[in-house]
């Protein structure tokens, strides 16, 4: 039999079986569906850590106050402040917020591997722009320093310099939203009845910095020479781990605590970092048992029709083989049967996925990947989604097939 004549045969059974046949399909598209968006969303949040080292120093080390009695550092604020910190608020576990001073610095000047020391402090405030007010997170650094270890991107003016005093960088999304008007470089704009120069916009931020020396003046709840961040900065990436070790030891020493009683935190950037992807190629991997657990359902149901199909076609069957036609011919026809199912269902399945994951990760902030301009779906992943959809179906048809192949003309042509 030729094969033009087996595809035919093949989508023909398809066809007068419709609600049946998109039955069918439908728990392959579920399936897929399911597995592409997991896996594009898991890729996408691959993607979003790997685009979060590039942009965090992950040669740098934050000492922040407090400290979680589960062990996990968790730093006194909540934004990262373009030095490569990863903020967060603290628990109601921590202990008592206790400042960091000179006398810390002064304890770990003398620790090895250190190229660079910078301090941050913190606070809320309210931010004035053309008669409208917000409040907003604002941090000071120690320019001087900071200039050494932030790797931040201005949209559109300049870096503060050691001579500013009241300038400030503003983020973008600032600039652009939280005002009804959008705020240029060289704006003034007002905290705590102070006015600041805009100097420059950063690329993809909210942050609001300022010079140390005036955010003392201008935060309300700061105290000269004490601050709620050092940032230490490693020589190179591999002291990083060591350091940690050593920084932890050294504050124990000169604040006076044991390490039940710590009141400060250690946390190395690269640490969050290794964390987050851990955490996330888990919750990715149980999500695709699940999404898995939905293909193996649609390859049940992709048998089950091919059976009732054999059953239904079992005279046909007869008559094709009283007139010639061999075992494998008629195994061709029911594979290239599932097989449709499969084409039909992984190219949906595959849209649908990549449709999903394209909303979801816009929802949750997720970078998702981008191969093709517009798509949040990898080429490969599509092809892949399609190829597992055809084999799972080819797989479930097989059995049925070779059933209906092994049949006798003069026992099927009987059968009611």
């Amino acid at each position: 039999m030729r094969l033009k004549k087996i595809f035919e045969l093949a989508i023909n059974y398809v066809i007068h079986s419709k609600i049946r046949s998109w039955l069918t399909i439908l728990g392959i598209i579920i399936g897929v569906s399911s597995f592409v968006a997991i896996l594009s969303l898991g890729q996408g949040m691959q993607q979003d850590i790997n685009n979060r080292m590039g942009s965090m120093q992950v040669d740098q080390i934050n000492i922040t106050t407090g400290f979680s009695r589960a062990g996990r550092a968790m730093p006194s604020f909540g934004v990262d402040r373009g030095g490569g910190g990863v903020g967060g608020r603290q628990p109601e576990t921590a202990t008592a917020d206790l400042n960091l001073t000179n006398k810390d610095i002064s304890a770990i000047k003398s620790i090895p591997n250190i190229a660079v020391i910078s301090t941050e402090v913190s606070g809320r405030e309210t931010v004035y722009y053309n008669g409208e007010s917000i409040d907003k997170s604002i941090t000071g650094v120690d320019v001087i320093n900071w200039l050494q270890i932030t790797n931040i991107e201005l949209t559109s003016g300049r870096l503060l310099g050691p001579a500013d005093k009241y300038s400030v960088l503003i983020g973008d999304r600032m600039a652009n939203q939280s005002f009804s008007k959008v705020i240029p470089v060289n704006s003034l704009i007002i905290i705590n009845n102070k006015s600041f120069r805009v100097v420059g916009i950063i690329t993809n931020s909210q942050d609001i910095i300022i010079p140390q020396d005036v955010a003392y003046t201008a935060l309300s709840d700061t105290t000269p020479n004490q601050y709620d961040r050092i940032i230490i900065k490693a020589n190179n990436v591999d002291a990083v781990d060591a350091l940690v070790v050593a920084l932890d030891s050294k504050l124990i020493l000169s604040r006076h605590v044991t390490t039940k009683k710590k009141d400060f935190s250690v946390t190395a950037i690269k640490t969050n970092i290794e964390r987050m992807s851990e955490m996330s190629s888990s919750m990715i991997l149980f999500l695709a048992v699940i999404a898995a657990i939905s293909l193996i359902v649609g390859a049940i149901g992709i048998a089950n029709t091919m059976f009732t199909s054999v059953l239904e076609k079992t005279k046909e069957i007869g008559i094709m083989k009283s007139i010639g036609a061999s075992n494998l011919d008629i195994m061709l026809i029911f594979i290239c049967t599932s097989a449709f199912y499969g084409v039909v269902g992984g190219v949906l399945g595959v849209l649908l996925g990549g449709a999903i994951s394209g909303t979801l990760g816009s929802y949750i902030g997720i970078a998702m990947i981008r191969t093709n301009g517009n798509s949040a779906l990898s080429l490969s992943l599509a092809l892949y989604g399609i190829l597992l959809a055809i084999g799972i179906s080819v797989l479930s048809g097989f059995f049925p097939a070779y059933r209906a192949s092994k049949l006798k003309p003069v026992d099927a042509l009987r059968y009611e």
